[in-house]
């Protein structure tokens, strides 16, 4: 994840650190396996945290306009409505309810939902924003977002497999992107959300995509323990499920109210 330790969750600050995380098809993301959430969700959303092992509610998949060139494009008007509720921007918004669209045509039986996308990445990169960095209308988050070397020092060693192509370290891996991809992890699951022939961890629909295709690895995440096991292999650690479910049901409970 980035660095420095602390990630902006609307005006509040949420600290995870973090070391890496070496699971079956390699590191998907870093944390700090010794952390707790060191704010509260309740301070940060202005909703008190609901979830105590639980998955979180699913709320209705996002609405399809009428007619639409592009089947996994949401309705423009539940777009507006729904990022006005969250606070999750338009730009963000659209990836997670594109990449739930798509992958519920491909794999109706994973039931990967847009809240719990939002979630991470509201996380991860508070929504591609995090330490001044900026989605432009592409979806590319510039400056790039990019996590702390993982060298060994305060968090885990992580060899370069990239080349230092995605994450500029020709010697250790960083994370990268605003759902923090580490490079290995993405060279297994990236993918083209956008459309445009190029698979970028920098891009959110891009990401939103590939997460949403890594959850679904897990099998139907409607069953807690399946969705908590997908979300533990984002991050090992139950604190990071935790906060990424209380997150979730931030998000479901406002999109509906």
């Amino acid at each position: 994840m980035p660095r420095p330790d602390r990630y902006l969750v609307g005006a509040v600050t949420l600290a995870v650190l973090m070391v890496a995380l070496v699971i079956g098809v390699g590191v998907a993301f870093a944390y700090d396996a010794g952390s707790a959430r060191r704010t509260p969700l309740a301070e940060a959303t202005g909703v008190a945290p609901a979830v105590t092992g639980a998955a979180p509610v699913r709320p209705a998949a996002p609405a399809l306009p009428a007619t639409a060139p592009d089947p996994y494009r949401p309705d423009a008007a539940w777009l507006a409505q729904v990022a006005g509720r969250t606070g999750i921007p338009l730009r963000a918004l659209t990836a997670y309810a594109r990449a739930h669209l798509r992958v519920a045509a491909e794999q109706p039986g994973c039931r990967v939902a847009w809240n719990s996308l939002a979630a991470i990445g509201g996380v991860e990169s508070t929504h591609g924003s995090v330490h001044g960095s900026a989605l432009g209308d592409d979806g590319v988050a510039r400056p790039a977002i990019l996590g702390p070397v993982l060298d060994g020092g305060a968090f885990g060693a992580v060899r370069d497999t990239d080349g230092g192509a995605l994450d500029g370290d020709r010697t250790w891996d960083r994370a990268i992107g605003p759902m923090q991809f580490i490079p290995s992890t993405w060279e297994r699951w990236g993918a083209d959300g956008d459309g445009d022939g190029v698979a970028d961890p920098h891009q959110i629909d891009d990401a939103a995509l590939a997460a949403a295709r890594y959850l679904c690895h897990a099998g139907d995440l409607t069953a807690p323990e399946t969705w908590r096991r997908a979300i533990f292999s984002f991050n090992h650690s139950d604190a990071y499920v935790a906060d990424i479910a209380d997150l979730a049901n931030v998000y479901a409970s406002r999109a509906s109210s």
